[in-house]
Order: C-alpha cells, then structure tokens, then sequence
C-alpha cells in the first residue's frame, strides 16, 4: 500500500492506492477531507429577459434553430420582410448565422435584444 495526499478544487485528501500485478483487483480509496471550503456568496440575481410576444392568429414565429447569442437584430417592429430577408443575426460557436424569414409578412413583435442568449426553440421574432 502507498499512501498519497492529493488536493481536488482545494479540498486536501489521503488516499491508499495497493499495486496489483497481474489481474484486475479492486482498488480501496478513502477519502478523509482536511478541511471544509468556505461557502461563497451568492451572485446576483440576472436580468430578466423580456416576456416574448404571444403569436396572434395567423401569425408565425421564428424560433431559435440552436443555443447562441444574438449579435444583431436587423428587422424592426412594423417592417414588411420577404422569404428570405435577414431579420437578425444568431452567433453559436463563434459562427455567425443569418436568421431569415421564412415567409413574406410583417414583423410583429420581435422577443430578443442584442448581446442576448436564446435557447433552441425560444421565440425570436413574430411575423403577421
């Protein structure tokens, strides 16, 4: 048996470690704590995004397709878009994606601002 003292994330333990040769032997481990970290403070609480727009009858929505930040938002509340016109611009994985309208409409309601992050499937913009 070798006994090692090793420090996890500032936590101190002893350990036993037993050499096998040969086969496959379970190996006992008994982790004694040294000493107990302090508790940290609370982080504040973060800013609550904006209450996204319920999509009125008839209208459709442009949901995030991946997890991602919102670099730019292009369109404006009240602008007529075509299929395809870039409406906002969605950074996942240091990419930056064009997110366009999947159909000509208005913007009705747009739910996300600049430097927000979004969730896949959140409501970004709503046509009518």
């Amino acid at each position: 048996m070798k006994k090692f003292n090793i420090t996890v994330n500032g936590n101190s333990y002893e350990v036993e470690i037993e050499e096998v040769k040969g086969g496959a032997a379970p190996v006992a481990a008994a982790p004694a704590p040294v000493a107990a970290p302090a508790p940290k403070a609370a982080a504040p609480a973060p800013k609550a995004a904006p209450a996204p727009a319920a999509a009125p009858a008839g209208a459709s929505t442009i949901a995030a397709p991946m997890p991602g930040k919102i670099v730019k938002v292009i369109a404006t509340v009240g602008q007529a878009v075509n299929a395809g016109d870039v409406v906002l611009i969605l950074e996942a994985m240091k990419m930056q994606n064009e997110i366009t309208a999947p159909a000509a409409g208005t913007v009705q309601a747009i739910n996300v601002e600049a430097g927000q992050s979004v969730k896949v499937g959140e409501s970004m913009v709503v046509l009518g």
